[in-house]
């Protein structure tokens, strides 16, 4: 939804950004018309002063002025016209998408207040996601889930180390508030720091135990995987986010390590270094979706359908893509991708993942099975990544490291 949304606002923009060039465009072919007329008569008035009769410069430059129209209508009306034209075509063309925007969106917002009313019926669940598969593609095709790459077009680093910190910053977590803020889950300090949209500490809050990883639940809430295998503490923390200030919630006691987590349509997906587990927002466990003693499971993300998930193997250097039952689907490795553990699932279901070792940044199908576009490397100041995250306000993917007191954000189309 808030893909369609955003694609809905950039496209109506791009329709009054079009109408403006045009009207400029011929705003411009007018001047330059004054301006020869302008210059014609001047040249006329000064060559005339004891050379040339009142009747034959009259003639002379009633010759020259209609010369100087009749190519304005021949050449630049024609011009016009044609630019006219193509402009009407594709202002029709980026209507019908915006109708298909605000159609797809309200179709969508219908079927997520049902998916809310049903709530742990999984049966009418069920019955629901099939009468809207048909919906959920044509958004997904509509936002070009198919294979679409981005294309990096700038780079900035951004410090976000504030006087109290004690250690170098760890980022281990980046979450992109509905404002366009920007929380940071910062490891070895022990708390979360709130950006605004210029990616300045605006806020802050501490725990006693190590943050892991953040998923947003609301506008306003978020969760974060907290732990400490010494203490054995295992929790997830909620947030929440108010006017830039930062509250801590509820919190939930789990009997396993957590050190990944994400969240969809009001279910935890939690990482426990050898398994996937599947939760209740009330901390109620629902069931293990995937366990492998011999790889590790760091980080997870889910599809914006909830039909894939992602879950990345350190140890195994492996990106494992599960179908919603857990079952394994797809296994990636790509010698750019040592030790991945960042990773992140875009509004349009593009796939993002970091390998710390390799100190890259990659973007990898939907499918999980092929590299799209290698996004950041060393050579663009990554260095041991650990976490990222896009964001649809800015365009932009965002990217926190290991010992590094910057986070450095890409700006994307």
């Amino acid at each position: 939804m808030g893909g369609i949304k955003s694609l809905q606002i950039n496209q109506e923009a791009s329709v009054q950004s079009l109408q403006r060039t045009y009207k400029k465009h011929g705003a411009v072919m007018i001047e330059q018309l004054h301006g020869n007329l302008n210059t014609n008569i001047d040249k006329y008035c000064k060559i005339s002063v004891g050379f040339i009769s009142g009747k034959k410069l009259k003639e002379k430059m009633c010759w020259s002025v209609l010369s100087i129209l009749n190519e304005f209508d021949n050449i630049t009306v024609k011009e016009l016209n044609e630019i006219k034209e193509e402009v009407i075509s594709i202002k029709g063309s980026v209507t019908s998408s915006i109708y298909k925007c605000t159609s797809l969106h309200n179709d969508l917002s219908q079927f997520h207040e049902i998916v809310k009313k049903i709530g742990d019926n999984k049966e009418l669940c069920l019955i629901a996601s099939i009468k809207c598969k048909h919906i959920i593609q044509q958004a997904l095709t509509l936002l070009g889930k198919s294979g679409k790459a981005f294309n990096v077009q700038s780079n900035t680093k951004h410090n976000v180390r504030i006087p109290s910190d004690s250690h170098e910053c760890f980022i281990t977590g980046i979450c992109v508030l509905t404002d366009g803020q920007v929380l940071v889950a910062d490891r070895e300090n022990k708390r979360f720091k709130l950006l605004n949209q210029q990616y300045q500490v605006v806020s802050h809050c501490d725990v006693t135990v190590y943050v892991r990883d953040m998923c947003q639940i609301t506008p306003s809430e978020v969760a974060v995987a907290v732990n400490d295998d010494y203490s054995n503490t295992h929790n997830v923390q909620f947030i929440t986010v108010t006017q830039s200030q930062l509250t801590l919630g509820r919190k939930l006691e789990l009997q396993h390590t957590c050190i990944g987590i994400d969240h969809h349509e009001g279910e935890l997906y939690i990482c426990s270094g050898t398994a996937l587990f599947k939760y209740t927002l009330s901390g109620k466990q629902l069931c293990r979706l995937y366990e492998d003693a011999y790889d590790t499971v760091e980080k997870c993300a889910v599809s914006p359908t909830g039909d894939r998930l992602y879950i990345t193997s350190p140890d195994q250097n492996k990106l494992l893509t599960l179908a919603r039952d857990g079952t394994l689907l797809a296994t990636y490795t790509d010698p750019a991708l040592v030790w991945p553990e960042g990773l992140h699932v875009t509004p349009a279901g593009q796939v993002l993942v970091c390998g710390w070792r390799s100190h890259t940044v990659l973007q990898v199908g939907w499918e999980g099975q092929s590299k799209l576009a290698t996004l950041a490397t060393e050579k663009d100041r990554v260095l041991y990544p650990r976490s990222v995250c896009y964001s649809s306000t800015t365009s932009s993917i965002i990217v926190g490291q290991q010992w590094e007191d910057n986070i450095l954000v890409f700006r994307v189309e």
